[in-house]
């Protein structure tokens, strides 16, 4: 059974997944650090001290 590629949908290749080449694996990469993906849960005491500063 062959997965795709969340990204692009193309089938995975071992190496690389559950992505289908380096390129979709760095652009997945790239969105977490940016902040596109958030996992949710409570705020922290620092996030919250950020807020309020603001």
């Amino acid at each position: 059974m062959s997965s795709i590629c969340p990204l692009c949908r193309k089938p995975t290749v071992f190496e690389y997944r559950p992505f289908c080449s380096k390129r979709c694996a760095d652009i997945d990469l790239a969105r977490w650090f940016r902040g596109d993906y958030k996992i949710p849960g409570e705020e922290s005491e620092k996030e919250e001290e950020n807020t309020e500063e603001e």
